[in-house]
């Protein structure tokens, strides 16, 4: 079995380490001084109970990997496309690509009934390259759970969680699927199959859609925006109009948008994914999150006021920092 890790940062490096330590043959692919201290001392994965090293191989250009029979992805999404045509050295017509990628996915109408079936996003991929070069068909879907950071070159340290919930697009139960989630299983995280994946990223993706944006506006944690009236009642708006293009596209939250507010309240002094990527001048995962939720509105022609206007303002205050094109 030969897996390579698309992105072997914290998300990637985690499940590249984890992979490797139980013999699996695992390419990363990394770059600059990360993967120049991955290649003279290995990788090592520390934290959540773990501390160990393992040495597989890690490589800038994917070329070098060869063909795979799976291929993690776990970019932030603007990164995607623009590796998109450098991935496909790494595919055979049946490996799986598993888009272990924040916010709604590029593939997200394929497999899927209905008259939007096929219908291409273009916030997310929009010159096709995801979607020529990837190709949909081969397309895993994996919702991360896990908190982990690049503490140093070559050390991945995991703060927290240990879930890779997958599926595939067309709610299938496939050999692919089920083969992944044993191999993830037995490297010690848990890797659910959900027969709808959709179902789990757009709950993940609900939280996401109010507060990344709000978070990146204001510098508040998600404590601080769900402790505060105002900006609370912004988020709350913020997912009531997802939660409309949601239901739009058939469907249904499982848990109360009380709920929802509430355990990212629980969360604490946490500043979200877009806060530390505006903080460490890194490109913001704006289409994503929110800019995909909004382009599925208009497809489906329901109002998204609040959604539309916070997009508006985090646009701008990313293109003024130069972290937004």
């Amino acid at each position: 079995m030969k897996i390579a890790i698309v992105g072997a940062g914290a998300i990637g490096g985690l499940v590249g380490g984890h992979l490797a330590r139980i013999g699996v043959d695992v390419t990363l692919i990394a770059r600059g001084p990360h993967l120049a201290a991955i290649k003279q001392n290995g990788l090592r994965v520390t934290g959540a109970g773990s501390d160990f090293i393992v040495h597989p191989k890690a490589v800038e250009d994917p070329g070098e990997a060869g063909a795979q029979d799976y291929v993690i992805v776990s970019l932030k999404s603007p990164a995607v496309a623009t590796m998109a045509k450098k991935m496909v050295p790494l595919l055979k017509d049946e490996t799986a690509v598993v888009m272990a990628v924040n916010g709604l996915p590029w593939w997200y109408f394929h497999g899927l009934e209905g008259p939007l079936q096929g219908r291409k996003l273009t916030s997310l991929d929009p010159e096709g390259l995801q979607w020529d070069y990837i190709g949909p068909q081969r397309v895993l879907g994996c919702v991360v759970y896990p908190a982990a950071e690049v503490s140093e070159p070559g050390v991945i340290t995991h703060v927290s969680g240990d879930r890779f919930s997958l599926g595939e697009p067309g709610k299938e139960v496939t050999d692919r699927v089920r083969t992944l989630s044993r191999l993830l299983i037995d490297a010690g995280l848990k890797a659910p199959v959900k027969k709808d994946i959709r179902e789990e990223i757009w709950v993940k993706l609900w939280g996401n859609v109010a507060f990344n944006p709000l978070s990146a506006l204001t510098g508040a944690t998600l404590a601080q925006i769900c402790g505060n009236a105002e900006t609370r009642a912004v988020a709350k708006a913020m997912m009531t109009e997802a939660e409309n293009v949601a239901n739009a596209v058939g469907i249904r939250m499982p848990i109360d948008i009380e709920k929802r507010i509430a355990g990212a309240a629980a969360i604490g002094e946490h500043k979200t994914s877009m806060l530390q990527d505006l903080e460490r001048g890194r490109q913001m995962e704006i289409d994503a999150i929110i800019g995909s939720v909004a382009e599925l509105a208009r497809l489906v022609e329901v109002a998204t006021p609040t959604i539309d206007a916070i997009l508006a303002l985090v646009r701008q205050r990313a293109s003024l920092l130069g972290l937004y094109p």
